[in-house]
């Protein structure tokens, strides 16, 4: 188990994905007044781009702690198949809101990973990374209020991003395939 979330994994941090979802000539930027320590705790994957390590996964979560002597641990859980799938990492800041994410087995360096927005609570955050190969809204709670992730898909068509190949993450009882521009 823990190899194919390596490999996984492995394909999007090489390049691998399945596609590009952001125009590489719009300028991505990532928030200048991140604050590590509110950003830590559990968050719930609302929305993503298809990516294959990612593929029929759902009840989708992201945890962050920071650590003592600095950057934050990194547990990533998803059910697939009835199949509870988690892997570990760890990340450190490269600059304000970017921090550079490599996970346990595999064999490559750090990731980029770009905080794009937050809001001004914390409570919903927009993260992709500089390829365009990924993307996601992520929420405290697995229902976003439509207001934020207005804002939220408004923060990814900002920076490049095509949303109209983001896809819902289902979480619960919420059909896998449904998608923003069928809602």
């Amino acid at each position: 188990m823990y190899r194919l979330i390596a490999i996984l994994a492995l394909a999007l941090l090489t390049g691998c994905a399945s596609g590009v979802y952001r125009d590489r000539d719009v300028p991505i930027t990532s928030i200048a007044a991140f604050d590590l320590a509110r950003y830590g705790g559990t968050w719930y994957e609302v929305a993503r781009f298809p990516v294959p390590f990612q593929r029929g996964c759902t009840d989708v979560t992201a945890r962050y702690t920071a650590r003592p002597e600095g950057g934050i641990d990194v547990v990533n859980t998803c059910l697939r198949d009835g199949d509870i799938r988690q892997i570990r990492g760890d990340a450190v800041l490269t600059g304000p809101g970017r921090l550079g994410v490599r996970f346990s087995g595999v064999p490559i360096g750090r990731a980029p990973y770009w905080v794009l927005w937050v809001d001004e609570g914390y409570r919903t955050a927009v993260v992709g990374v500089p390829s365009g190969r990924a993307g996601w809204i992520l929420n405290r709670t697995p229902d976003i209020p439509e207001d934020r992730l207005n804002a939220a898909l408004q923060v990814l068509e900002f920076n490049g991003y095509d949303i109209a190949r983001i896809i819902r993450t289902p979480h619960g009882s919420q059909p896998v395939s449904r998608t923003f521009s069928s809602m």
